[in-house]
């Protein structure tokens, strides 16, 4: 990811890797229930969320969502690039080769397109720069503002899992996963 030019800018936003400097932003709307309850991991303090995120492997996968007007940070986008699974021999060649996204937006920014924006301009990133050649992401079948801004993005769901994830809250919840080809992006844009 460090080869890719940051920031990068979508219409209405710009989109750069957070820093340690961003995470007293990030805590302000991750902290809250209406937030957190899905996300996986949900700190209870600013300390434990500290620590979480000042773990080098996890804040080089944190992007941020900024408005270039007043640079106030209204969500942020996990990028992590992976390997694709491969049979022995060529297993080489699937290296590095996908990315799961995850996405996280205030709620008074919610409902506006910018989780939508943001994350196609990512998306972008990924087929383009990053030179992958596929993206996935999951939810809870319960978020469905996730789930539909996915499908509104052209991903195709490939699962949806009865009772597969265990919620903070005690429930069993079903879970949806869906991807997209590179080969698919340009069509469905």
């Amino acid at each position: 990811m460090t080869d890719t030019p940051w920031p990068l800018r979508t219409e209405r936003l710009e989109i750069r890797p957070a820093t340690a400097e961003d995470l007293g932003a990030i805590w302000e709307y991750r902290r809250l229930p209406e937030v957190n309850r899905w996300l996986g991991p949900a700190p209870a303090t600013r300390e434990a969320f500290d620590d979480l995120y000042l773990d080098p492997e996890r804040l080089a996968t944190t992007l941020l969502i900024t408005r270039p007007e007043d640079g106030a940070v209204i969500g942020d986008i996990m990028l992590k690039i992976g390997d694709a699974w491969a049979q022995r021999e060529v297993i080489e060649q699937a290296k590095g080769t996908e990315a799961e996204l995850g996405w996280t937006l205030a709620p008074e920014h919610t409902g506006q397109g910018y989780a939508t924006e943001a994350v196609r301009g990512v998306i972008d990133v990924c087929f383009g720069a990053l030179g992958l050649r596929r993206v996935h992401a999951g939810c809870f079948a319960d978020n469905e503002p996730s789930w539909r801004m996915m499908e509104r993005l052209g991903m195709r769901r490939e699962e949806h899992s009865r009772k597969t994830a265990l919620h903070r809250s005690g429930e069993w919840m079903d879970g949806m996963n869906y991807g997209l080809l590179a080969e698919e992006w340009p069509a469905s844009r």
